[in-house]
């Protein structure tokens, strides 16, 4: 695959900024840290992707020739800049969460260390790669959970906001439990399953509907889907697909797959009636499939309806995240480094979900050991250690008497973070897509069942160590002291 050059992927800003460092020659080294502040779609977790598409972008980062005379002609930046920009490269360190991974408010899931300007231009383009995908791959998680172990199917291409977040979501939808896509392009870059059926134009293209059914029966015997809604779907569409059916039984010619979908109407009463007319003609292994404007609510409606869906195609609701269109991440400075020792950096602000978490940090994640089910996340200052051998004291770091004991060996830590690049070279590698998949349903599967109900769920905490929340407190005190 074929990598783009992005390094313009970035906001105007970026740049005017990274001018200001150059000429008041300040290329000290910063951390910044790339987190959300609420749980997407009304969830009460997120997942996070988009990191293979981070890596790609740093590896090259690079400015063209043209890139540079573009820049020239804005008649905004010098001539000592742009002679900097022609051998700019990476050459800090990125950690990060893999993807896949079940994740929650406030916790970095990338922190960049690297001189100011390279941290700085890189901001913008880590922004949209993680926002996008890790939006429409918890919004797949939902709708994969509220369709109770049957196959979704991302079919959302000619919906979503151009190619990009068409081929990027598919991907997305994929880490989050879809089982492929319709998608051929995304399907070819990251080796996923096309899928896909006809339309009612295949239908309509023909003198009558019988004949396109046969048609299509003889082109893909190995997997006859017919769309039955296109004229009448009780009496037309089904006795129709039947026919057909009945025709491949008795010529010994039946499909290892085969089955009806249904795209418009009262999904549930025609998908029971659907059930019913197969189950009379014999068809008992007949699959029905159900798509249109579905999400996890309507599906999760069907289901409580006693629907007979066997798989879903979802598509617009999917690939735009109808209900809570963006993911809203964002991109802190936390510390800078002065005299080889980092000094910590936070944003204030009125809104106490504003105010940053300071200095290098790190995360554990905290299960309970008896079941394996998430307990909390628990920020910490890079140089902390814990060890599931001592008793932790876990506490809420806005409401501070809402404390959690832990004894000691009754729990087990893993740390969140790991490095993908370290002094500007790649240390890590991505999974296939499939196998993020199967690791994504894997951390869904250390959710509590409360923190994956589609509304109101449990929220999982987000906890500072002590020695976090002290520094964190006295820095507040300390701009507040000093103003």
């Amino acid at each position: 695959m074929s990598v783009q050059n992005l390094t313009l992927l970035t906001d105007f800003y970026e740049l005017t900024m990274m001018q200001g460092y150059y000429k008041n020659k300040n290329n000290d080294v910063v951390i910044f840290d790339m987190f959300y502040r609420d749980n997407p779609c009304g969830s009460g977790y997120a997942i996070c992707a988009g990191l293979e598409q981070v890596i790609d972008y740093i590896k090259n980062l690079r400015f063209k020739e043209d890139d540079i005379e573009y820049l020239r002609s804005l008649k905004i930046f010098d001539e000592g800049f742009l002679s900097y920009l022609k051998d700019f490269r990476f050459t800090g360190d990125i950690y990060a969460i893999p993807e896949g991974t079940v994740v929650f408010p406030m916790e970095p899931l990338i922190k960049v260390i690297a001189p100011i300007m390279e941290a700085q231009l890189v901001e913008t383009a880590i922004l949209n790669f993680v926002n996008h995908q890790s939006l429409i791959a918890t919004k797949a998680s939902r709708v994969v959970y509220a369709a109770g172990g049957a196959p979704v199917m991302e079919f959302g291409l000619r919906r979503a906001q151009g190619p990009d977040a068409g081929t990027l979501g598919a991907r997305a939808a994929v880490i989050g439990g879809c089982i492929g896509t319709s998608n051929v392009l995304s399907a070819k870059l990251y080796d996923m399953p096309a899928l896909g059926t006809h339309a009612h134009s295949w239908i309509m293209s023909f003198d009558d509907e019988l004949t396109a059914f046969r048609k299509y029966a003889e082109l893909y015997p190995n997997n006859t889907t017919l769309l039955v809604d296109t004229y009448d779907t009780l009496r037309s569409g089904l006795p129709n697909a039947i026919k057909v059916f009945t025709e491949l039984r008795e010529s010994g010619r039946m499909p290892k797959k085969y089955g009806i979908r249904l795209d418009s109407g009262d999904l549930a009463y025609l998908s029971k009636m659907a059930r019913k007319m197969l189950d009379e003609a014999g068809f008992t292994e007949a699959t029905i499939t159900a798509s249109g404007d579905l999400d996890e609510y309507i599906i999760s409606s069907l289901i409580t309806q006693e629907a007979k869906i066997d798989s879903w195609g979802v598509g617009t609701r999917l690939i735009t995240s109808l209900d809570c269109p963006s993911f809203g991440g964002v991109y802190k400075l936390s510390a800078i480094q002065k005299d080889g020792v980092f000094q910590p950096r936070m944003k204030l602000s009125d809104n106490q979900w504003k105010v940053t978490n300071p200095g290098n940090k790190k995360i554990y994640r905290v299960y309970e050991k008896e079941s394996g089910k998430i307990k909390a996340d628990l920020i910490t200052l890079a140089d902390e250690t814990f060890t599931s051998d001592k008793p932790l004291l876990l506490f809420d770091p806005l409401a501070t008497w809402k404390k959690t004991y832990l004894k000691p060996n009754t729990y087990v830590l893993r740390e969140l973070l790991v490095p993908v690049f370290l002094k500007g070279e790649c240390v890590y590698t991505s999974p296939s897509v499939m196998e993020i998949r199967e690791y994504c349903a894997r951390e869904q599967n250390t959710l509590w069942d409360e923190c994956r109900r589609l509304t109101n769920p449990h929220n999982v905490y987000v906890d500072l160590s002590q020695k976090l929340y002290d520094l964190k407190t006295n820095l507040l005190n300390s701009y507040f002291n000093g103003i």
